[in-house]
């Protein structure tokens, strides 16, 4: 029976993502037919064609696939594509993998519908897992299909819409399944460079890192948890003493962050509302994951002296080898 109520879920589950992913391509309008078409409004029209000279400027400069991808647009009506259910077991900060036939081991289950999300975390909940939802702007297919500019992306500024055409295109030049740390850092990088020289190619300064500063402190003290966390699982203790534990942990974590944010960020407030709501292992999950070997791909970069042709032939060397090597490396290079 067990067997049997899994194979359902899997069907309903895939069942959802073809229909949402076809929901996409037949409502999906050419960029340039958006662009001339003057009932078109003027800022969405500007946004799109700035986006399609960055979209030119992935592949004739970054050297990313020269497809159809990101060369339409989708008006949603909703805030998200997808919303992704994180989820790891009550006393743990490991994820509970989701597997999948192209994309491998993830850490998410993604759903094209914020209820259907909500029943998946729900079911989860139910067994005792400790379970967050995360509401997704933008997602890539990995080349399967010609993903589309959309509606939620445009909440973002010029910069962060651009660099994630370029972030998403990456992952369809180079993906390793089982590997999400590997895959996001790498596309992260190339999310970075790429803009720095997309903006140095249209004549503006570099973008001013202290946005970036910040979120890199929050992301330290975030992992910091979760280390914390890993520690008190792994101690042997009683589940009493471990829920009392872990709930002491986020107490100070919410204080160190107050510290934190006093010091170095005394005008910035944008993370108080995170750290006011609950807070649970698998609402820590992605941080770290998009990051994490990033400094190593910008030092690997640097040894290909910053030509994007040979520094795509040695992330591919890496990607070919087995994860416990590949990780070796990338430790060395981040040692380095």
């Amino acid at each position: 029976m067990g067997l049997v109520l899994c194979a359902c879920s899997s069907l309903r589950y895939y069942a959802q993502a073809a229909h949402g992913q076809g929901e996409l391509i037949a409502h999906r309008r050419a960029l340039d037919e958006l662009v001339r078409d003057s009932a078109t409004d003027p800022k969405l029209a500007a946004r799109l064609q700035l986006a399609q000279q960055a979209r030119r400027f992935a592949s004739q400069r970054l050297g990313l696939p020269d497809n159809r991808s990101y060369t339409s647009y989708v008006e949603l009506h909703r805030p998200y594509v997808v919303w992704n259910v994180f989820a790891t077991p009550r006393y743990s900060v490991e994820a509970v993998p989701q597997c999948f036939p192209i994309t491998g081991c993830v850490a998410y289950r993604g759903w094209f519908s914020e209820a259907d999300a909500n029943a998946d975390a729900a079911r989860l909940q139910a067994r005792g897992d400790d379970v967050w939802i995360g509401g997704v702007p933008a997602y890539s297919t990995l080349g399967w299909f010609a993903d589309p500019i959309l509606s939620s992306m445009l909440r973002w500024d010029d910069d962060e819409l651009d660099g994630t055409i370029f972030h998403e295109l990456a992952h369809q030049l180079i993906y390793v399944k089982d590997d999400t740390a590997f895959n996001e850092s790498f596309a992260t990088f190339v999310q970075a460079e790429g803009l720095r020289e997309w903006r140095q190619s249209r004549g503006l300064p570099p973008q001013d890192d202290r946005a970036q500063a910040l979120d890199d402190g929050f992301t330290r003290l975030v992992l910091e948890l979760r280390e914390r966390l890993k520690d008190l699982y792994a101690s042997g203790v009683d589940e009493s003493a471990m829920a009392a534990g872990k709930q002491r942990e986020v107490e100070a974590f919410r204080v160190r962050y107050v510290q934190w944010r006093e010091r170095d960020w005394p005008h910035d407030h944008r993370y108080d509302s995170w750290v006011a709501q609950p807070i649970n292992n698998a609402r820590l999950l992605p941080f770290g994951l998009y990051d994490q070997w990033t400094p190593a791909f910008a030092i690997l970069f640097q040894r290909a002296e910053r030509q994007w042709p040979a520094f795509y032939a040695r992330v591919r060397e890496l990607a070919r080898m087995p994860k416990a090597q590949r990780e070796k490396l990338l430790q060395v290079l981040l040692d380095s």
